[in-house]
């Protein structure tokens, strides 16, 4: 049969776009659906920012008038220009293991990419590193955390066939909670506290407390990770844009920012619980019930998720990360938390894995980034 592909023209196939992982992942115990009310605003470019600093399409596939696949092609102005790159993206692609509906979407995204310039295409990728990113290489049996990538292992081979080769690896480690830190750790606690009198982390109970910081904080992000490859800076609608998307799944115990003697955010780090079980639960609809399934999930998971860390690079190295951790721990601790996921980190990112390692983690999955030139 006869594949088509169309871009999305309405509203229903738009709906067809968000839906169609839940019926390709009906038996992937792993998987988990997205927070639907977040994707229906996440893929609307009236209002989500980010899609004014790109060129996209969003793509359907059809195999008479079944839908059976979708890709989303990017070409980011901004992110291309700052770093001299020709470099078309595609993401959230969805297929059965049908390498022809795989091609006709790849070679689309790629035809349209050239067209507008670029040389190569790279995926999957989306607007940031923020967004899920690359395909998940190893770890299928573990479960999916969200704001990641969940995909069959089929999702890999077809890309390989398609002619890509790796861009570059992202690795997650799980780290098991000590029932009492290292004592590497605490004396660099005290060293810190000792010379570093005038700065303190505040810690919260509330999420009303913290809109305030929102900004700066998302800000200090903005500042530290301009060579993080993927990053793209938020401008302060992003930034409101993406503390509604998760503020308020975030126990306000887990997020921990320090400040100088100016009251200027110098450092952040940001987790959350494993949310994983209460969303399937809900299968990603939060409403009429679905929300009470999350907040259990929250309560009873043993899990806390890594989202976001940084420290402004005149603090780096005296041990700000180490404070931080600790008053994260705790928290955790407190709330019944054995074990870390510490979210994506580039392979090359050794300061960051050696602080991992450091703490008894492992590498429990890995994901890559693919590219080809087109």
């Amino acid at each position: 049969m006869d594949i088509q592909i169309r871009e999305i023209k309405s509203k229903k196939e738009l709906k067809q776009f968000i839906f169609l992982p839940e019926k390709i992942h009906q038996n992937h115990s792993n998987w988990v659906h997205p927070i639907y009310m977040d994707d229906w605003d996440f893929f609307n470019p009236k209002k989500n920012k980010s899609f004014n600093h790109c060129d996209y399409i969003l793509l359907l596939a059809y195999k008479g008038e079944d839908v059976v696949g979708r890709c989303m092609g990017l070409v980011h102005h901004d992110y291309n220009e700052k770093h001299s790159e020709k470099h078309g993206r595609f993401s959230f692609i969805e297929t059965y293991n049908d390498q022809e509906v795989y091609h006709a979407l790849i070679e689309y995204v790629a035809n349209w990419s050239k067209k507008k310039g670029m040389g190569k295409l790279v995926g999957p990728l989306a607007f940031s590193d923020k967004d899920p990113q690359g395909f998940l290489i190893e770890g299928f049996d573990e479960p999916h955390v969200l704001a990641s990538a969940c995909n069959y292992e089929y999702m890999v081979d077809l890309t390989l066939n398609e002619g890509f080769s790796k861009k570059v690896d992202l690795v997650v480690y799980k780290i098991d909670i000590p029932v009492e830190l290292p004592e590497l750790y605490t004396k660099i606690d005290e060293r810190f506290k000792r010379n570093n009198s005038t700065i303190k982390v505040l810690e919260f109970t509330s999420r009303r407390r913290i809109k305030p910081l929102i900004r700066p904080t998302l800000q200090l992000i903005n500042d530290t990770f301009t060579n993080i490859y993927g990053f793209t800076p938020f401008n302060k609608k992003e930034m409101d844009d993406f503390a509604n998307r998760y503020l308020y799944l975030i126990n306000p115990r887990f997020i921990k920012i320090a400040v100088n003697e100016n009251n200027e955010v110098i450092g952040t780090v940001i987790a959350m619980s494993d949310l994983g079980l209460g969303i399937q639960k809900a299968k990603g609809r939060l409403f009429p019930f679905g929300f009470f399934h999350v907040l259990t999930a929250g309560q009873k998971s043993k899990q806390m998720n890594l989202m976001l860390g940084a420290i402004d690079p005149c603090y780096q190295g005296r041990g700000l990360d180490v404070f931080m951790g600790i008053k994260l721990i705790a928290s955790a601790k407190e709330a019944g938390k054995t074990v870390i996921d510490s979210h994506l980190e580039l392979e090359y990112n050794t300061k960051v894995r050696a602080e991992m390692e450091r703490m008894g983690g492992l590498v429990y999955k890995r994901y890559r980034l693919y590219e080809k030139n087109i």
